[in-house]
């Protein structure tokens, strides 16, 4: 076997060897290097814990020929010695984004079949490449500690076990098994800001600064990761004791900001603001309420959620 092949399959055994024997998983592929080469290595690592690995495939609809693309994959897999592969189509809606569409619908099939096929995990194939580019996509839309913090390896069903793993050893790998990789015309597509800092503002910084930005990236995310779950847990403690819907705004001026934005933000999804949809800007007029009170009115956010300060103390409502 290759350093890459090695690599990437001591990667993903220490998952492996966590769950149960006779445990199934799903592992998620697109038919690209990344993908294809995490799948090579689950069906080889699954075979000493007994764990059965099933492959999905997400068909997005968003591209002429993406079903004959599908069949592709499913017909490779098979190949490779899969006994089971789902072909799933998925409908993307675009309120959020083309990507986010994307991903949400992605992710919704995901869930469903591991529900279906009763999996404990799915196996997913982002790399320390994916890692960087989303510390850097966080940065530019100035996000908090917890979205520079990148992508969990591990969370709820899902896990990312090649984060440490490389773009270019995927490819390494999926060259020495003889795998056909294939390159999603998206990624090239400069619409997409992904698709720019992958191409163009990444290759840019190691120009400019120096070999070793992605890996530095990832490396940041890492720590920021350990802050960011310090923090979730001190904050958790005043949500778990604290009415959302009527807060008390000078025990919540008393907090430390990083603790105060979190309580808040809770308080905000249990109104009924839907999911990713609060902003910095939105936290930032409701803790106004707390931190810089001078008689300003209800604040409305999405989902039709109204903060307003009533008598010392911050009322959520959703409103109908």
């Amino acid at each position: 076997m290759t350093d890459a092949i090695v690599a990437i399959r001591n990667a993903v055994k220490p998952h492996l060897a966590r769950l149960e024997a006779g445990d199934k998983v799903l592992v998620a592929v697109s038919g690209g290097a990344d993908s294809l080469a995490l799948a090579s290595a689950i069906l080889k690592e699954s075979e000493e814990f007994a764990i059965t690995p099933i492959a999905v495939t997400i068909d997005h609809q968003l591209q002429s020929g993406s079903g004959a693309q599908a069949e592709k994959v499913e017909k490779q897999l098979k190949e490779m010695g899969y006994g089971k592969v789902i072909c799933k189509k998925v409908v993307v809606t675009t309120e959020s984004g083309l990507e986010a569409g994307a991903r949400d619908a992605r992710y919704q099939a995901l869930s469903a079949c591991a529900a279906q096929e009763k999996a404990t995990k799915v196996f997913l194939g982002h790399t320390r490449d994916d890692q960087a580019e989303t510390v850097l996509l966080g940065l530019a839309r100035g996000s908090g500690t917890r979205s520079l913090s990148g992508m969990a390896m591990e969370n709820g069903i899902f896990i990312r076990p090649l984060l440490h793993i490389t773009r270019a050893q995927t490819v390494s790998a999926c060259k020495d098994l003889g795998i056909d990789a294939w390159n999603d015309p998206h990624n090239g597509n400069t619409e997409f800001s992904r698709v720019r800092v992958r191409t163009e503002v990444l290759p840019l910084m190691e120009e400019k600064l120096g070999p070793g930005i992605s890996a530095a990236l990832a490396r940041s995310a890492s720590i920021l990761r350990d802050d960011a779950d310090a923090l979730d847990e001190i904050a958790q403690s005043e949500i778990s004791t604290s009415d959302l819907t009527n807060l008390d705004c000078e025990h919540l001026s008393s907090l430390a900001r990083a603790i105060r934005s979190r309580v808040l933000r809770a308080a905000l999804y249990a109104a009924g603001a839907p999911s990713g949809s609060i902003t910095a800007d939105h936290l930032a007029a409701v803790e106004a309420l707390v931190t810089s009170w001078r008689g300003q009115g209800e604040v409305s956010l999405p989902g039709g959620v109204k903060v307003e300060r009533i008598s010392g103390r911050l009322s959520l409502l959703a409103q109908p």
